[in-house]
């Protein structure tokens, strides 16, 4: 097992990428912290962990509030021990562009996408500063890349991961903490088929979408979940402050 005794703080483990990560660190030897503002299916998630014999702590936490980070790390450490792996994959994203845009609309995305990051690595960081030991990884997204019309907020907050992982890895790497991000091509996350249900043409819209992609599917949630794994377990040992881009191909070439 890949992460035997480890302890591994994963966000958005209601569904999609998230759900997959905890699931498969959890199958990896992981002990689960896992955070989600949908208590049902991330409830739901916790029990399948466990029905596998697995251990998952899950609280019904808003990632973008400061004391609900602070309250399930410290639950989380008190029932597991240090946390030292965490992986921040809780996105949100709605479609406007810049010049009809709200404030509120921008800074909603910036504080669910971005300053959860940094909240999450604010309280887990003291614990793996004090082991000397530590992976982190943050879910981007190829928007942090390429630009697509209707996104301003959410192509600035991923592009900011990236940013944000090249510092936190050199501020951190001589304390035996690694910081990497993965950014993710178009998945068939929940977000993305309430985006296909929404369109006039939903055959259309996915065929598009298949199109952007060289190797001619869309993700799925464990193609991201097994790159994390990797990041987060000793393979990845002398890997820190690099963008594994996990798209199908869709960098390699022009969109379509």
């Amino acid at each position: 097992m890949r992460l035997k005794d480890r302890v591994a703080f994963v966000s958005g483990t209601a569904m999609g990428i998230g759900e997959a990560i905890a699931i498969l660190f959890a199958q990896e030897g992981a002990a689960i912290v896992a955070a989600d503002v949908n208590e049902e299916h991330g409830s739901a998630t916790a029990e399948r962990i466990q029905a596998g014999g697995g251990r998952c702590l899950f609280r019904r936490t808003d990632v973008s509030v400061e004391g609900e980070i602070r309250a399930l790390v410290e639950d989380g450490a008190r029932e597991f021990g240090t946390i030292d792996v965490l992986v921040n994959v809780v996105g949100i994203a709605d479609e406007n562009p810049l010049h009809e845009m709200e404030l509120s609309q921008w800074e909603r995305i910036l504080k669910v996408n971005l300053t959860s990051m940094f909240l999450t690595s604010r309280y887990i960081l003291p614990g793996m500063l004090a082991s000397r030991r530590g992976s982190i990884v943050h879910i981007s997204s190829v928007q942090g890349i390429l630009g697509f019309p209707g996104y301003p907020h959410y192509a600035a907050s991923k592009g900011a991961i990236f940013s944000l992982t090249r510092q936190m890895s050199r501020e951190y790497a001589a304390n035996g903490v690694r910081v990497n991000c993965i950014a993710p091509g178009t998945v068939e996350t929940p977000l993305n088929i309430q985006v296909l249900e929404r369109s006039s043409n939903p055959a259309a819209l996915r065929a598009g979408w298949e199109r952007m992609h060289p190797i001619g599917r869309l993700g799925q949630p464990i193609d991201i979940a097994y790159g994390a794994l990797y990041l987060a377990c000793d393979e990845s040992s002398w890997m820190t402050g690099q963008c594994l881009t996990i798209d199908g191909g869709m960098t390699t070439s022009a969109l379509l």
